[in-house]
């Protein structure tokens, strides 16, 4: 075990070739700093080199090739110095081919032999219109039997630059790894239960490492790669199962152990819809959590549309007729108005006592309604960060409800929750549908609900993806809906003046967009307007009073407008789908028949063309979510500010769901067997836990 960790830890500069200055490059660039960095610098792919091809058959497409033939010509070119290269000839049976080496000259000089048999492999370049080989990779013919003498499948690793500029290109970084897995000892404590490996065709640790770097077939190395991916992401449902053990052992909450007159009432004789099936299977879900004397920690997952405030009012219901009350917490004071007045409504018919807390409310009547709250006549409170201020003090808090969490810390989380006397019950809503393995790992310690149905008779918003060329008959269009008297969104992706792109503004829009519809008022609304501009323009877009609102992409939560039919997204091509189907969610959510028309510009992609093609042929989200995740990754689709996701290193969250489903069964098996990891059989994995939880900490508390 000792012998393990001192080669683990062993610093990179000692290996040979690397030194102290290229060593600090490694680090700069990558972060790299002892050789078990290296053994988990784990290849992005592999190349099968017995696929040999012919000069004849090189097109401009590919990339990678390996060719068998002869070196005909080599010759030194140029004067010492920067300028000086290599060039040779490489000739088969089809044709010919020029070969460069800028760097690394004698050594290849000396390796080749005029008119000998090898086999290149390497990277393709361009040159006049004729492919070129720099700095190809020379294997030796055996002999005797006439085969390359090296492995069939050769790891492929990233690298900058920088690196490549010291020599630590792909084959650089393969001769790195190579001197580490020669100097690996022979055994190496497993992480994972023996049992595991012995029982269900996991390979060794040390195994899977070897595979991974140098393997010996294609079924080897899907085998390391199953095993090294399953134990990342093992070790962080192992957290995520920890933290919600931990939670349910901690956070005691007021079991609501009836379902009394307050939601009978409602539910019989004042429910204004009939609930879809979605909604009734959520509801039994939270039905059951509630029933715990645990706190409830659950996200409820639906489009916009489906219903989330009515599930999210029936469970306040339940909250209030076991004598506590609800908060409902939104991101902005228009958000948190729409839920206001849509919960007053649903309310009315009870003679419940609703109130909405906001920056903007006076002081006289911040006090009157404090006072209201602290005393219990008033039983449910929706508002901004606003309730999180010292003065607001709940009688008995029992349930909190938080519309999109990602716009909220954990501290905020965590303020919000000790007003309670015990710890409240916690639902987390979200219109941003996230697949299913997304959701297991950056909201792991949530329970996920999904409402994955639309009401009934809801119809569904057209979209279009059209040409800029087409702009006069999508304002042509826009036309014909303003003198039906409906409203437009046109929104822009960027407003950043000092923003080089070739897209407009959204302050550049909104002047163009005024100067084409004259006769109606114009608003606009951006990231960096004040939160009280911002508020009062989309009031005014809310009331009618603005007839076409430009915007950038603030609108993509927030104000419901039932009479805005047209959305209109420039440069469509430039967002990312799940944001395009939020966005095209600020429609349709009237009776009058909607529509999202995608402006492209005319030299898009067929790729790009293909993508915004999945927007004109389903309005499900979640598919939609899913193809975005494997299109972009997870860290683009949930925003460069999601600070809940981890980097893994060969795990993918968009293509590894089977094994993540794996991973977290197993996870919470473990914990809730044996929450201190102290079976024998487990004396390793706690070890490499207890690692991971050190190197991990700010995933801690993600939820």
């Amino acid at each position: 075990m000792n012998s393990f960790n001192q080669f683990w830890n062993s610093p990179i500069n000692y290996l040979k070739t690397v030194g102290p200055k290229k060593a600090d490059i490694i680090l700069q660039e990558t972060g790299m700093k002892v050789v078990g960095d290296l053994l988990t610098y784990y290849p992005i792919r592999y190349i099968d080199r017995s696929e040999i091809g012919t000069i004849q058959e090189i097109t401009p497409e590919m990339t990678y090739v390996s060719l068998k033939g002869k070196i005909t010509h080599l010759e030194l070119v140029g004067k010492a110095g920067r300028g000086r290269r290599l060039v040779g000839v490489f000739a088969d049976s089809t044709g010919t081919l020029e070969l460069v080496w800028f760097q690394g000259i004698k050594w290849v000089s000396e390796q080749i032999k005029i008119g000998e048999e090898i086999i290149l492999h390497g990277r393709l370049s361009w040159f006049l219109s004729k492919p070129q080989f720099a700095h190809p990779e020379i294997e030796k013919i055996n002999s005797s039997s006439g085969e390359n003498t090296g492995k069939r499948w050769l790891p492929v690793y990233s690298s900058t630059e920088k690196l490549k500029k010291v020599g630590l290109d792909a084959r650089g970084f393969r001769v790195l790894i190579e001197q580490i897995i020669a100097f690996m000892p022979p055994e190496i404590p497993d992480n994972l239960p023996i049992s595991w490996v012995t029982e269900t065709g996991f390979i060794s640790r040390r195994e899977a490492w070897c595979q991974i770097h140098q393997p010996d077939s294609l079924p080897q190395i899907q085998r390391a790669q199953y095993r090294l991916k399953f134990e990342e992401l093992f070790f962080f449902q192992l957290m995520l199962a920890s933290y919600q053990k931990g939670n349910k052992q901690r956070n005691r909450s007021y079991p609501f152990l009836k379902v009394g007159d307050l939601f009978n009432t409602y539910y019989h004789h004042h429910l204004p819809f009939e609930l879809t099936g979605a909604q009734k299977r959520v509801m039994k879900e939270i039905r059951m959590d509630l029933a715990k004397p645990v706190q409830m920690n659950r996200l409820i997952q639906g489009d916009v549309g489906s219903g989330k405030t009515m599930v999210a009012f029936l469970s306040i219901l339940i909250a209030l007729d076991n004598s506590t009350q609800a908060a409902f917490m939104a991101p902005t004071e228009i958000l948190a108005d729409q839920h206001y007045r849509n919960i007053l409504k649903y309310s009315e018919p009870l003679g419940i006592g609703v109130e909405l807390l906001t920056g903007k409310v006076p002081a006289k009547a911040r006090k009157i309604l404090l006072d209201k709250l602290a005393t219990g006549e008033s039983q449910i409170l929706i508002g901004t960060h606003a309730i999180l201020e010292d003065p607001v003090v709940f009688q008995n808090l029992g349930l909190t409800i938080i519309d999109e969490q990602h716009k909220f810390g954990v501290a905020q989380r965590a303020r919000l929750w000790s007003k309670g006397k015990l710890f409240p019950h916690n639902m987390v809503m979200t219109a941003t549908p996230i697949p299913r393995t997304l959701a297991m790992t950056v909201y792991g310690d949530l329970e996920v609900s999904v409402i994955d149905e639309l009401p009934p008779g809801r119809k569904p918003v057209r979209t279009k993806v059209v040409r800029t060329s087409k702009r006069p008959e999508v304002y042509s269009f826009v036309r014909q809906q303003l003198s039906e008297g409906r409203q437009i969104y046109i929104v822009y992706p960027l407003v950043a003046e000092s923003e080089k792109s070739d897209l407009q503004a959204a302050t550049e829009g909104w002047e163009y967009i005024q100067g084409v519809f004259p006769e109606v008022k114009v608003g606009l609304v951006y990231g960096k307007l004040k939160p009280l501009e911002k508020e009062n323009e989309m009031q005014r877009f809310k009331s009618g009073q603005t007839r076409i609102l430009v915007s950038t992409t603030v609108i993509e939560v927030g104000v419901d407008v039932p009479n805005s039919t047209v959305m209109i997204i420039e440069n469509a091509e430039r967002f990312g789908l799940s944001q395009l189907h939020q966005l095209r969610g600020r429609v349709g959510r009237g009776g009058n028949q909607s529509y999202c028309i995608l402006i492209v510009t005319d030299k898009i992609s067929k790729e790009g063309r293909k993508r915004l093609a999945m927007m004109e042929e389903t309005q499900d989200g979640f598919k939609i979510a899913e193809a975005d995740l494997e299109i972009r990754g997870p860290g683009d689709f949930m925003g460069t500010r999601q600070s809940g996701l981890p980097e893994f290193k060969i795990a993918s969250i968009s293509e590894d769901g089977t094994i993540l489903q794996d991973a977290r069964e197993r996870a919470f098996k473990i914990i809730e067997q044996d929450p201190e990891l102290s079976h024998p059989a487990l004396i390793e994995v706690k070890k490499y836990y207890e690692q991971f939880i050190a190197h991990n900490k700010r995933f801690a508390g993600i939820a």
